[in-house]
């Protein structure tokens, strides 16, 4: 049941609460010229840290152009021509897949009893 419900609550096609979310999270990435998988922080999460290493480095490159990009229009209180927006696609994915890969890893080295690959240490 609850399941069911939480699935209904962030579906934007049955739900039009979360279809305004996802419209105005749009928009945001878009002013700003960022996408979705963009927002993930590797010092965060240890797991996106080793999705972004396996990534081709092309892709890698482009994900910090945005981010410095996006720093520099913020520090700047402009966003991106309308242009330029025009041809932003917020939502498509890069990260994903390869992030769900290193989960699955993860989680089959802990079933499997082994040592994690990588270990939270503070600095």
């Amino acid at each position: 049941m609850a399941s069911s419900f939480s699935r209904w609550l962030v579906d934007p096609k049955k739900n039009p609460l979360a279809a305004m979310h996802m419209k105005t999270l749009s928009s945001r990435l878009r002013n700003y010229g960022l996408r979705y998988d963009d927002l993930y922080d590797p010092m965060y999460d240890l797991d996106v840290k080793e999705a972004l290493n396996r990534l081709p480095r092309e892709i890698v490159d482009a994900r910090n152009q945005r981010l410095l990009r996006a720093m520099d229009l913020s520090m700047k209180h402009q966003y991106l021509p309308e242009d330029l927006q025009a041809m932003q696609t917020p939502f498509r994915s890069y990260l994903q897949e390869m992030l769900a890969l290193v989960k699955r890893e993860s989680a089959e080295r802990e079933a499997l009893g082994a040592l994690p690959l990588y270990q939270r240490t503070l600095p």
